[in-house]
């Protein structure tokens, strides 16, 4: 398990002072998350380690909206956020995350992909019969 950075220079259980042996590292960066919302679809590149690159929504206008019973895929228009678990601001604000319960034109979906990382937004319908239980 890799060190975090909070723990680089802490203190000892007497109270004293340590002193880091070291600094912080390039693959120790961390960065505001990247929170999508519902608009104009906007992405963004970010470079991450190993050279890679991570496309994340800055917004998002439409979802592949994934139907069970009829096994179809079929790219829905974003109305609304209508729950998310993760954060009860992010309900507020309207962020698209994973596990987000979203209004689309095909019905009332649950966002199965992290557009915050992703680039996409994937979602499955939610039954109306599911919907009840």
């Amino acid at each position: 398990m890799r060190k975090s950075i909070e723990n680089l220079a802490g203190r000892k259980l007497t109270g004293g002072r340590k002193v880091a042996m070291r600094g912080r590292r390039k693959f120790e960066i961390d960065r505001y998350p990247n929170e999508a919302v519902v608009g104009v679809t906007h992405i963004v590149a970010r470079r991450v380690r190993g050279d890679n690159i991570k496309a994340a929504f800055k917004s998002a206008e439409f979802a592949n909206v994934i139907s069970k019973k009829a096994k179809k895929v079929t790219k829905s228009k974003i109305l609304k956020v209508i729950k998310n678990p993760a954060n009860r601001d992010y309900e507020r604000r309207g962020v698209i995350s994973k596990g987000a319960v979203i209004e689309t034109e095909s019905g009332t979906a649950t966002v199965v992909s992290r557009p915050g990382q992703d680039g996409v937004v994937n979602a499955v319908l939610i039954d109306a019969a599911t919907k009840d239980s």
